[in-house]
Order: C-alpha cells, then structure tokens, then sequence
C-alpha cells in the first residue's frame, strides 16, 4: 500500500469530534483541543450565526437552537460513524439540541456550563433565583441593544461571565471583535430561554457524557451544570478548581486533558 493510500486509510478510520464555541467566542476557542487530539480524531470547530463566518442569522422566522444545531447535525449525518460532542456555555446548549435528535450517533460528549437556562423555569424553587439573574443579565444586554448602547451592553455581558473589570482588560480588537458580534447576543439567550425540551427528554442521552462547571462560575451555569448531571443517565461531573465559566480559555490545558482523556474512554 502506497503512502497517500494509507493516509487516506488512516483518515477514514478517524473519529469525528464536533467542538461547538461559547456565544462571541469562534472556532479557535478550540485549537489547543484539535492540537491535542492530534491525528487521532477529525476535529471540526463550526461556528455559530453572527460569527464573520457563518453570517448574521436569516431573520426569517424566531430564532431557536434548533436553527443553530442545523449545522451540526449536517457534520453527524455525513458521517457514517458515531460523533464526539464537545461544547462549551451556549455551545453546550446547541449541542445538547443536537444530541437529542441524533441520540443513536453520538458516541460521548463534554459539555464546561452549557446554556440550557429553559431547565431553569422547570426546575420551579430551586432555579428561580439563578433564572432571575440570568434573565436579569439577557434584559440588560437587550435594552443595551434597542438604544444603541453596545459598548454598555456588551461590558455588562463579559464582566458577569468573567468577572468585573474583565471587559476593560481586553484587547481593543477582542472588544470590537464583541462589539460586532452584539445584535447576535440577544437572540442566543432568547434560543436558550424559549428552548421547549422538557427535562424529563434528557433521559434518551445514554452515551457518557462528561459535565463540567468552574469553582468561580455564575450561579446560572453552576446550577444548570448539576441539574443535567442529574438528569443524564450516564453522565460524570466535577469542577474545576480555580477556574470560572471562561474555564476553556482560561484553564485550556487541564480543561483540554480532561475532554481527551474522556473521548479517548468513550471511542466507539
């Protein structure tokens, strides 16, 4: 067998890794993962609606997770074998959405703090205080949005995930890089908040599924992160120490070692 034969071999044995990016955020959010998965696997990094990419979203109907997984699950069905899953905050909301309607081709998936804040509503007194400071955050982020006051808006945005003072710390070009990504913003967390999967649909995930918070996080993401724990039949979860809900970017290295050590358990 020739060289280019058995690379193109090689390749075609390779499993597919779908890695789905946190709102205005892009595919390089997940280099250090592709680079430390090597030639093992294919990893794809698609972004979402409002990245330079992908393009602003349509407009032609309200918009839905659904409408944001439609690329995923194209990347599942070209593939004859079953998928890796990986997503992080609003990506980990998309993949979720995915997963649940390609339950049989997902073979393990990863998810640092996904944005299912619908879970919120449904989990009554135990998410009302959490779903109020989220909602409090998306109102603030949309007012900013309606008069024009992006720069406002999206400041308020980083600082809750990051930190206070987190937005005048950035580079110039990450903050304009924010700034041309706003109008996208609202429609993520409306997609989240109006997603209809009732909690009990989640029981139809059986791959292992890894669950991720940060030991600094927002209450919102912690308190969805452990309710999916409990709701996945087959899930594992841990924080991770030090780390906040930017833990991807922040903790790359440790948070990168303990998606591949999970894909590399669960591979198909």
């Amino acid at each position: 067998m020739n060289r280019q034969v058995r690379n193109t071999a090689l390749l075609a044995q390779r499993e597919r890794v779908i890695a789905l990016h946190c709102s205005g955020a892009g595919a390089s959010q997940w280099d250090g993962l592709a680079r430390a998965l090597d030639e093992k696997f294919e990893v794809l990094t698609p972004e979402h609606f409002g990245s330079k990419s992908r393009g602003p979203w349509t407009g032609e109907h309200a918009f839905t997770l659904a409408d944001e997984a439609f690329a995923t699950l194209t990347l599942i069905d070209e593939t004859p074998r079953r998928v890796h899953l990986v997503g992080h905050s609003y990506g980990g909301g998309v993949a979720l959405n995915a997963a649940l309607n390609r339950a049989d081709r997902i073979a393990s998936m990863v998810l640092y703090e996904p944005g299912a804040f619908h879970l919120l509503r449904q989990m009554h007194e135990r998410g009302a205080a959490a779903h109020a400071e989220i909602a409090g955050l998306a109102r603030n982020v949309g007012q900013g949005l309606l008069t024009g006051d992006y720069r406002r808006a999206i400041a308020g945005f980083v600082d809750y995930w990051n930190g206070p003072g987190a937005w005048r710390m950035m580079r110039p070009a990450v903050q304009e890089a924010l700034l041309r990504w706003a109008p996208k913003g609202p429609l993520d967390f409306q997609a989240s908040f109006n997603e209809p999967t009732p909690s009990s649909a989640y029981s139809a995930l059986k791959c292992p599924i890894l669950i991720l918070r940060g030991e600094h996080s927002p209450r919102a993401s912690c308190v969805v992160s452990e309710c999916l724990a409990e709701l996945l039949p087959n899930s594992r979860f841990a924080v991770v120490p030090g780390a906040g809900h930017m833990g991807p970017i922040s903790h790359a290295s440790e948070i990168c070692a303990l998606i591949v050590q999970h894909i590399s358990e669960s591979r198909s």
